[in-house]
């Protein structure tokens, strides 16, 4: 999908750079027409000599030629270019981009250009988490940019986590989709997180859902060309992508009141979120005072979303569902994809060290109506999203 694809590789001061040579010389081979732009930083870590070898064509950085006076246009090269990516994305440029200032020629580009943008966000694990770089990134997100999530595995400063420039095989992948859009007219309904449901104006029942695995699978279907709307529980996370609607709500009857509105126009839909199964029948109005006894409290069931939905499912739609188990658990998973009317059903156990709740990772088996079964090893979130979505367009082939 990317022959004869323009393509204007960014780089920037990190030390990632280096993985710039080997995604240049993979985009060359899948048939892209590459152009680089390089930050002076950048210069520090790998030689535009390298850089314009495996591109086969001149590097930028400059403004204009010194020597010559031509001026090097930031117009005309955003205006060349069919996509720009930068990687790897610093810190430090992700926060000129966030605030527009362009005081070099790509970040210049940036402001410029008219094409989709992909960001390849490469840091050490603090930084990458720092709330100035999460801020950041939804800015430019909202800007209409596309993050490529960094991904999980061992960072130059010797830590383990999240901060990892995305590997070069993996981005050309993305590209390469960002241009196939195989789910394109496709309307997908995502939800996430938790809910919480209150006992008082400061206390509520929940649980340890980050929202992360929901938010993965929306933004997943995005960039296979979906419009998702992702109905989420309270959660400090937002999507990359800027084809997903982000509706927010906190307790389990604004979360049915959300999907349901949105339930009948939708091909897919993906039940991700952790729905708290009970509330408070009574709901304090001021905060209840700590007394030396005990104290009891009534609760009943919340709405059952995904049996709500199973039983409106019309043909032709998909759901998906989730099983988070302790005990038997493929029994109860499959048990659970009959009763709610689900067309597959992912499963994960708490007994699984680094899945479920909070984490980064998860490990999964996926059960479909036709009777297969798909497990699969510990990976990150993103990397579960694809894997999911993968299942999902083949039931929907079947």
């Amino acid at each position: 999908m990317l022959t004869g694809r323009k393509i204007l590789v960014g780089v920037t001061g990190s030390i990632a750079a280096y993985k710039s040579a080997v995604l240049i010389r993979l985009l060359v081979r899948e048939g892209a027409e590459v152009r680089v732009v390089m930050t002076d930083a950048a210069r520090q870590f790998i030689a535009p000599l390298t850089l314009s070898t495996l591109s086969k064509g001149p590097v930028y950085g400059r403004f204009y030629n010194p020597e010559s006076g031509i001026w090097e246009s930031h117009v005309d090269l955003g205006l060349w270019a069919d996509l720009f990516l930068i990687a790897p994305l610093s810190a430090n440029t992700l926060a000129k981009l966030a605030q527009g200032i362009c005081d070099n020629l790509l970040t210049a580009i940036y402001l410029s250009a008219r094409c989709p943008v992909y960001l390849a966000p490469a840091m050490d694990l603090d930084m990458y988490r720092h709330p100035a770089t999460r801020r950041n990134m939804d800015q430019v997100s909202a800007h209409g940019a596309c993050i490529i999530d960094a991904e999980y595995g061992e960072l130059a400063s010797g830590l383990q986590g999240e901060g990892r420039m995305a590997e070069p095989e993996h981005i050309v992948q993305r590209l390469s989709e960002s241009f196939s859009q195989p789910l394109h007219g496709i309307r997908a309904l995502v939800t996430a997180g938790p809910t919480h449901e209150p006992i008082d104006p400061v206390r509520y029942i929940g649980n340890n859902s980050s929202g992360k695995m929901g938010f993965a699978i929306a933004d997943r279907l995005a960039e296979l060309g979906a419009d998702v709307h992702l109905v989420s529980g309270p959660s400090h996370l937002r999507p990359s992508h800027p084809r997903v609607e982000l509706i927010r709500v906190q307790q389990a009857g604004e979360m049915y009141e959300a999907c349901s509105a949105i339930f009948d126009q939708a091909d897919y839909t993906v039940l991700a979120a952790a729905v708290a199964d009970y509330r408070p029948a009574s709901v304090a109005h001021q905060k209840i005072k700590k007394d030396a006894g005990s104290r009891n409290m009534v609760l009943e069931p919340t709405v059952d979303i995904a049996d709500q939905l199973g039983k409106r499912k019309r043909d032709g739609q998909i759901i998906v569902g989730f099983a988070l188990e302790t005990e038997r658990e493929k029994e109860n998973a499959r048990d659970k994809m009959n009763r709610k009317n689900f067309d597959l059903i992912v499963l994960n156990s708490l007994r699984d060290e680094g899945a479920g709740f909070g984490c980064d990772t998860n490990r999964i088996t996926i059960f479909d109506r036709s009777g297969r079964e798909q497990e699969f090893p510990l990976k990150s979130k993103k990397e579960v999203a694809i894997d999911i979505i993968n299942a999902l367009m083949e039931y929907a082939e079947l």
